[in-house]
């Protein structure tokens, strides 16, 4: 055998692993689910409905409801990448206490849900909690689709495909694959190649035509404000986005971000929306 057959075999082969390898490596660095279930009141919650998503290939996913007051919208909400959704019952309550209705589903594999997360399964899941929102009676045009992190791709997916009020963004990334070279570069080109969880909001965001909030720390060592600005600047429709000096991924809401979403949200409702 020559020297460039036995390259050319060993290229192919050292790709063959890369393609197995990759995709396994990516989702074990890429959702981190809590598992041990608190229901809605063990977590302080009142007035929130447990909701089991049945799935057409036989899964179950774990959503909270908390129904909105006459006349207010309902925040349809995907959230980051690790722990469930009790750890989110905080800001629940804060959009429950302004009559706001809340829909929030988790993730296959994290606390409540069965399966194994994936950007294909997660979109899908998401999607059908839209579907079951719009069937418990929710006008689509009240329906504010909220993305937290790792959410945000799931949630601009959602907005690109389905009639929506509004989108909100926090710490939003412009895809998985330009987030995992920053982070791993020298997974960059393995990962361009083979990953399979892409989240490509950059190429969906061209489709939302409903108003976006994009809301972002500037101090941001996990997803940099640069792709929120980028991802505003990509957007067609209404737009304002809010940057934070000094918050970091996780903290903005020690920095008033979710007094600049609940106003946002009475400015969508009301007509007085501007963009900025």
């Amino acid at each position: 055998m020559g020297l460039t057959v036995k390259l050319v075999v060993g290229l192919l082969l050292a790709l063959g692993v890369l393609a197995l390898m990759v995709p396994r490596v990516e989702r074990r660095l890429m959702y981190f689910p809590a598992t041990a279930y608190l229901s809605p009141a063990e977590a302080g919650l009142r007035g929130v409905q447990e909701k089991i998503l049945a799935t057409p290939d036989g899964e179950r996913v774990m959503a909270w409801f908390a129904p909105p007051a006459p006349g207010q919208q309902t925040v349809l909400y995907f959230h980051g990448n690790a722990g469930a959704l009790d750890a989110r019952a905080e800001r629940i309550g804060r959009f429950t206490a302004h009559g706001i209705g809340v829909f929030i589903m988790t993730y296959r594999g994290f606390a409540g849900s069965t399966g194994h997360p994936s950007e294909k399964a997660n979109v899908a899941d998401a999607t059908l909690a839209y579907d079951t929102l719009v069937g418990l009676g929710v006008d689509p045009s009240d329906i504010v689709v909220y993305g937290e992190s790792l959410g945000t791709g799931v949630a601009t997916q959602v907005a690109a495909t389905r009639p929506v009020g509004g989108l909100v963004l926090e710490a939003p990334y412009t895809s998985m694959a330009e987030l995992a070279t920053l982070h791993y570069p020298l997974l960059a080109l393995p990962g361009r190649l083979f990953m399979r969880d892409r989240y490509d909001t950059r190429r969906h965001i061209a489709s939302v035509t409903a108003p976006l909030l994009i809301i972002h720390g500037e101090a941001d060592g996990i997803i940099p404000v640069g792709m929120g600005r980028e991802l505003h600047a990509l957007a067609g429709g209404p737009k304002t986005i809010r940057t934070f000096p000094g918050a970091g991924h996780a903290d903005h809401v020690m920095f008033g971000s979710l007094d600049v979403v609940l106003a946002w949200i009475g400015a969508l409702k009301t007509g007085r929306l501007r963009a900025g």
